[in-house]
């Protein structure tokens, strides 16, 4: 996490992206509403709007798995671990109100932040918080793979909903898991 000034220059970027949508959104109504002079602004996020907006969404990336980290922690072995986390991730995403509001006000830049331009950073991201959950149950390798896998699937249902599977549902994500995840690693339990 950055510091206050940043964290509050980030919250003022979000609030501003709320009311005007980000292509709209310039470094002036950044600064304006974080309180901050453009050339603060730049101290803060040299490189300006695109790194600031990259710093908003891991920011935001982070914050979203440090509370998903703490729901699953305590998980009872392995299938349980990942129902948890994509129940609670697809829970996440479907309350985050600032996502509805951004999906609805500019979907293509929104959905490419979730997907194309954006997935490998949340991948990423996602490996530093549940590899380590993972790993006590299955080798690192194959839990970065998991890990891979849960964060492309819950991203694809949560963007474009089945009638045959609702993450959000535990008894559906757990069939789901058991039926099509949980045999694909099977081999590399530890005992």
């Amino acid at each position: 996490m950055g510091t206050a000034a940043e964290n509050s220059v980030l919250d003022a970027a979000k609030r501003c992206c709320e009311r005007w949508g980000m292509a709209k959104v310039t470094i002036d109504d950044i600064a304006a509403a974080a309180g901050v002079s453009r050339a603060t602004l730049y101290r803060l996020f040299p490189g300006g709007k695109d790194v600031l907006f990259d710093a908003l969404r891991v920011r935001d990336t982070e914050e979203f798995l440090t509370r998903l980290s703490a729901h699953v922690a305590d998980a009872d072995g392995f299938e349980d671990l990942l129902v948890r986390c994509v129940v609670q991730a697809t829970l996440e995403l479907r309350a985050d109100d600032h996502l509805a509001l951004m999906l609805s006000s500019e979907p293509g830049e929104t959905a490419n932040e979730l997907t194309v331009a954006g997935l490998p950073r949340i991948i990423r991201i996602a490996s530093v918080f549940l590899v380590p959950l993972v790993e006590q149950h299955l080798p690192r390798r194959e839990a970065a793979s998991v890990v891979e896998l849960l964060a492309r699937l819950v991203i694809s249902y949560f963007l474009a909903p089945s009638d045959q599977v609702d993450f959000g549902d535990p008894a559906s994500a757990s069939q789901f898991i058991r039926t099509f995840v949980v045999p694909a690693f099977q081999p590399s339990f530890r005992s």
